[in-house]
């Protein structure tokens, strides 16, 4: 789990955007996860969505879009992101962020790469081969990924993916770490725990 500010007030979260690019079409549903660098200060080694913090004076659109080309060099339309959630790091985490997630249809002819620095590998994943791999200890995912492709493996097509969330209202999620002596777990607003 991420380092808990045990002291002092909350850190105030910084905005986010995420891009959970999809690919399928009315057959089907896959979706794109990148691997951080094993290096990295933050989050070394996860498979995650393209992503990263909006820079000032940037619209989340932007953010989403700037960081969907560094990430994976798809270029997408701010226009063709349809916002699908919006999750807020717990209070008790002392790195937060208040992270919108977009879903959109990978663009025609664009071929996701790497730079090889911030990210090193992708891969496309039906959302329980990712949840499966996970479970078996093969690709290692955060709880708010874990918690999307969950989400998404209700769905049968990236098309009823995108119908839904043309359909939805984005309501902020903020989850909260529970402790239990020397341990703590992420509960969602509403689980037994919470």
């Amino acid at each position: 789990m991420e380092e808990l500010n045990e002291t002092g007030p909350a850190t105030v979260p910084r905005p986010a955007s995420t891009v959970i690019v999809l690919r399928g079409g009315a057959r089907d549903l896959e979706v794109l996860l990148v691997q951080r660098s094993p290096r990295a200060r933050f989050m070394a080694g996860v498979w995650v969505f393209p992503g990263g913090a909006v820079d000032p004076g940037e619209s989340d659109e932007a953010a989403a879009v700037r960081e969907l080309r560094e990430e994976a060099t798809i270029d997408a339309d701010p226009g063709a992101l349809v916002p699908f959630s919006r999750w807020i790091t717990p209070a008790e985490v002392r790195i937060r962020f208040d992270t919108r997630f977009y879903v959109t249809a990978l663009p025609p002819g664009a071929s996701p790469a790497v730079d090889g620095r911030e990210c090193v590998a992708l891969d496309w994943f039906a959302p329980q081969r990712a949840l499966d791999a996970h479970a078996r200890g093969e690709l290692l995912l955060v709880f708010p990924t874990i918690k999307h492709l969950e989400q998404l493996s209700a769905f049968d097509s990236a098309d009823a993916v995108l119908d839904h969330a043309r359909r939805s209202e984005v309501r902020p999620v903020q989850p909260r770490v529970v402790r239990t002596g020397e341990h703590a777990r992420i509960v969602l607003p509403g689980d037994p725990d919470d």
